[in-house]
């Protein structure tokens, strides 16, 4: 029989991750970082956004431990951490490219 907390407290987890994605602004950074790590402003050329904008939405990511930072000089490099969110966005990207 299945644990019921285990799949509830997975499904939370999930349901956090998809509340992310749901805002577009993330979604298109996420959708760089699926291609590999990348700087504020290599994402900030990406998007087009400010780089406030592009520091507040990778500061959530990082707290809900979606995204990563590492440092190098005076560039802090930014990354998915799971590889199956990535293949995740690789293959909405897929699905909806029209």
């Amino acid at each position: 029989m299945p644990d019921i907390a285990e799949a509830k407290k997975r499904c939370a987890r999930v349901a956090a991750i998809l509340k992310t994605l749901a805002h577009p602004q993330r979604l298109f950074l996420l959708c760089r970082l699926a291609k590999g790590e990348a700087t504020v402003s290599e994402l900030r050329d990406a998007s087009g956004a400010s780089q406030s904008l592009i520091s507040q939405h990778l500061t959530r990511m990082r707290r809900e431990g979606i995204v990563q930072a590492r440092r190098d000089g005076n560039f802090v490099h930014y990354r998915i951490v799971d590889p199956r969110l990535s293949a995740l966005i690789k293959d909405m990207e897929k699905t909806f490219n029209e």
